[in-house]
């Protein structure tokens, strides 16, 4: 085991201890474990990365840019639009709930992945440190990001 997972794991399993002792505040307690949230979140992130390999994409094949299409927006409805909304611009039923994470719309002139398709790819499959899931961990396989990389680019954005 990995120096990092073994102490994320030691922090995991000493926080609801020190909690318990009475010494700290609910709000210090809270504090404690969003950091081991943040933690683990941060490292699943750079193991995602590890794992991301932008060759795997040179060897997908489409019948036709329709069928790519057609797998991007099922991909879309089903892992994407519950957070950056039916259009792309973010504001999807977890914002609108109330969610903390506030995820860009693809619509916007200054999108960052405008012009990065391999960018976007690594995004989707690596997720965020601020809650994106890891897609790449997720059941999503090369295929289906680079389908729904395509259907955001192409329907979405117009490109």
């Amino acid at each position: 085991m990995c120096r990092t997972t073994s102490l994320m794991l030691l922090t995991l399993l000493t926080v609801p201890v020190v909690g318990a002792c009475g010494g700290e505040s609910d709000a210090e307690v809270a504090a404690a474990e969003e950091a081991v949230r943040a933690a683990a979140q941060a490292d699943s992130v750079m193991l995602a990365d590890s794992m991301f390999d932008p060759a795997a994409f040179d060897t997908i094949t489409w019948e036709s840019q329709a069928v790519a299409l057609e797998r991007g927006s099922l991909v879309w409805g089903i892992s994407c639009s519950k957070c950056h909304g039916r259009t792309g611009a973010g504001d999807a039923g977890f914002v609108q709930r109330g969610d903390t994470l506030r995820p860009p719309s693809f619509l916007a002139e200054d999108w960052r992945f405008a012009d990065d398709e391999e960018g976007l790819k690594r995004q989707v499959f690596t997720g965020t440190a601020e809650g994106m899931p890891h897609w790449g961990f997720y059941g999503l396989k090369y295929r289906d990001i680079d389908a729904v990389a395509l259907y955001i680019r192409e329907r979405m954005r117009g490109m």
